[in-house]
């Protein structure tokens, strides 16, 4: 946990997400220790204190009992050359999402589970199946195995801050709905009750073989809709509590440029998890070969698609985006409300930009902006975001303490008033001019 009345001394943590640009997520398989070293010196140089790495689970886990051993020394391998550079790192377990695809071992699969909005990819290629109860029974048993085995490898290194037991968690799998029925807690859900073990003994088996914390990478669904968790029962184990988020995948938000998209989102878990808030991911998709966006944001599952762009369109991208000079206005604009709102710090998502070559390749074949998110471009020079993101690290800002907007709990936790996400931004909004207008007077 953050210790009370150590938060005003702790220095605002500016990090980035990181895969290499030249293997995105085939990192672990396509081991470059020389283009890391060489990425994680230019992330020190711009002033960043933390990379948050990923460890896909089908590539570490390749049976329920075993992590295969070159993984673990390709790990130990990333947070030494992390330490090198002085920086601290996050390392995400069990990262089964990312970017649009789940990338999961075969023996997690359920022949009864189907995934419909996520693709499942498995060693041994694209799968129609989804994974089974990722918060119980066989799946937790095999996590454990995981985290004892990361956790004991990576015992008390100084260059881990903190293990993150889950990038978008529940877009592997969203907990079952079903409630109990019967004994002292009928008719509460049974899957925020098995979700909140799953938390508790994964962050207990990684503290009892490292000594070091956990987090969980939670993001906007988990708070704008019904994921059958709630982030105080989820949090209560944790160091913090972390929060990812993208204007362009908001449907409140006013436009793709809305800097307080994400500060909303991170006072949502503040509120919910009674824990101080780490934004682990922002950033948004940047126009490719200096067009324009034609949207605002994406299509929300329900909603009408976005009118389709072709190709080949010379004024415009195929999907929402930022060109590269509101990318790094937008950048310092978040920083500012998430320093301002007492955030412990921010992650930008992500490092790198992602060639042609990818462009065939699971995820990018469907999503082609999630090439597009990095600091640097995939021929490895930085973009504007990179000195937006400098100039705000040399401010070596100290965390302030939270001023947040009164919530009432009982709306996420019971359900006891219709109050919509939309209805909680306006207010959100009116709160925060007021706090500022109030500021400027003094």
């Amino acid at each position: 946990m953050v210790a009370k009345g150590t938060i005003a001394a702790m220095r605002f943590s500016l990090g980035v997400n990181y895969w290499p640009r030249t293997s995105a997520m085939a990192m672990w398989r396509r081991f470059d220790a020389g283009e890391i070293r060489e990425d994680f010196a230019r992330i020190a140089a711009l002033g960043l204190d933390t990379v948050r790495f990923f460890l896909r689970w089908d590539d570490f886990q390749p049976e329920p009992d075993r992590l295969d051993p070159l993984m673990l020394d390709r790990l130990e391998t990333v947070v030494t050359l992390a330490a090198g550079a002085h920086l601290r790192t996050v390392p995400t377990l069990f990262c089964g999402h990312m970017s649009g695809v789940n990338w999961l071992p075969v023996w997690s699969l359920d022949r009864d589970a189907r995934h419909p909005r996520f693709r499942t990819i498995t060693p041994d290629g694209a799968s129609p199946l989804g994974i089974g109860n990722l918060y119980g029974g066989r799946l937790l048993d095999a996590q454990l195995v995981f985290a004892r085995a990361v956790g004991g490898r990576l015992r008390e290194h100084p260059a881990v801050a903190v293990w993150d037991i889950g990038h978008e968690f529940t877009n592997v799998r969203e907990p079952s709905s079903v409630h109990v029925v019967s004994g002292e807690h009928a008719n509460e859900p049974a899957a925020e009750r098995e979700v909140a073990d799953w938390s508790r003994r994964l962050s207990g088996a990684l503290e009892e073989t490292s000594s070091i914390p956990s987090t969980a990478g939670t993001h906007a669904g988990d708070v704008t809709s019904e994921r059958h968790i709630r982030l105080g029962s989820l949090c209560a184990p944790f160091a913090f509590a972390s929060m990812q988020g993208r204007t362009v995948e908001c449907a409140f938000a006013r436009s793709r440029l809305d800097p307080e998209v994400v500060p909303f989102l991170a006072m949502l878990a503040a509120a919910f998890s009674y824990q101080p808030v780490t934004v682990t991911g922002f950033g948004e998709p940047t126009c490719p070969n200096d067009k324009f966006s034609a949207f605002e944001r994406f299509a929300m599952p329900g909603e009408p698609p976005n009118m389709t762009i072709p190709a080949d369109d010379t004024a415009f991208a195929t999907y929402p985006c930022l060109t590269e000079y509101e990318m790094a206005s937008y950048c310092t604009n978040v920083l500012e409300r998430l320093h301002a709102d007492g955030r412990l710090g921010a992650y930008w998502w992500c490092w790198a930009d992602y060639g042609d070559d990818a462009a065939s390749q699971p995820p990018f074949d469907r999503a082609p902006h999630e090439r597009t998110f990095g600091v640097v471009r995939s021929d490895g020079s930085e973009k504007p975001v990179a000195a937006a993101l400098a100039a705000f690290a040399r401010q070596q800002r100290t965390v302030v303490p939270a001023n947040d907007m009164p919530m009432i709990s009982s709306t996420y936790y019971y359900r006891t008033l219709p109050v919509s996400t939309k209805t909680l931004f306006d207010a959100f909004l009116g709160f925060v001019s007021e706090r500022r207008t109030a500021a400027q007077a003094l």
